[in-house]
């Protein structure tokens, strides 16, 4: 059990001085303003040169880059990081490869999806989906989400939906089962970002206008399952039956894609009955 420690240790610590070693290699002096003096053996910068922009040691730092058993901070890491023009992505492998949690993303802002993302919306009707923010606001939704789970046009947030929406909690079979975990994943998306006031104001809503959130949100349970069955009793479709699953948008920290699958024999009711839709409104 040991060697098996020490040698995933090793092997981190390879990966790590091979990093560093290609993320300095793919810098110019003239890339982060500083003079080209002398000829270049390998090219990018030098250790030394990385260790001035970063603020550290340059032996500290060539003992990091070769992978030595050394003490590291987050501050040092994020100092290296900008020294060496690290995307967030490339942050957080460093991170892990240093041995440390990486730092919880910044949320990004709420903003229009792109047309590639509606594309995909549009592309998977006559599947329900949708994309929603870190608070679980719909930033877009298809027409077969609006159709088959009941949102109309006041309906602007997935939780606030589950719990005061009377149409959605009407189709769907399963609510009272369901509702746990809905509001245990909400309190783990809350968890991340404990500074930001708009989950606080979000939750003393609910709280106020829901009994049964307040209920289970006193119980303090965390977390469920990413892939989540929805049943849905459709007074004109029928019975829908539904695995959902959640997709993170890598490009935007706290925003995630939901799609709906049909299970067999939903998907043949709810195509005919999302093209009766389209006949309706094309009459």
């Amino acid at each position: 059990m040991a060697s098996e420690s020490s040698s995933r240790s090793d092997r981190r610590r390879e990966e790590l001085r091979e990093f560093l070693r290609t993320r300095r290699a793919r810098l110019t002096p003239a890339d982060v303003g500083m003079p080209d003096v002398g000829r270049r053996r390998t090219p990018g910068l030098r250790r030394e040169e990385v260790a001035v922009l970063a603020g550290v040691g340059v032996s500290w730092y060539t003992w990091l880059e070769q992978g030595r058993d050394i003490k590291v901070s987050g501050d040092v890491l994020d100092a290296i990081s900008r020294a060496l023009r690290l995307g967030e992505t490339e942050r957080a492998h460093l991170y892990l490869l240093a041995g440390l949690n990486p730092p919880v993303a910044e949320a990004a802002p709420a903003i229009p999806v792109t047309p590639e993302l509606q594309r995909i919306l549009d592309a998977w009707s006559p599947r329900p989906g949708y994309v929603r923010d870190r608070y679980w606001n719909f930033l877009a939704i298809n027409d077969a989400a609006r159709e088959v789970f009941g949102y109309g046009d006041t309906d602007h947030n997935c939780l606030v939906s589950f719990f005061t929406n009377v149409r959605y909690r009407a189709l769907h079979a399963e609510w009272a089962a369901a509702a746990p975990g809905v509001v245990g994943r909400f309190r783990a998306d809350a968890a991340r970002y404990p500074d930001d006031p708009g989950f606080d104001r979000l939750i003393e809503d609910l709280l106020a206008a829901s009994p049964e959130f307040a209920e289970l949100w006193a119980r303090h349970e965390v977390g469920g399952e990413s892939q989540v069955r929805k049943a849905i009793r459709h007074p004109e479709a029928g019975d829908l039956v539904f695995e959902s699953t959640l997709l993170p948008l890598a490009d935007r920290p706290g925003h995630n894609l939901i799609l709906h699958n049909p299970l067999p024999g939903t998907l043949e009711r709810l195509e005919r009955h999302m093209a009766r839709i389209s006949l309706s409104r094309a009459s």
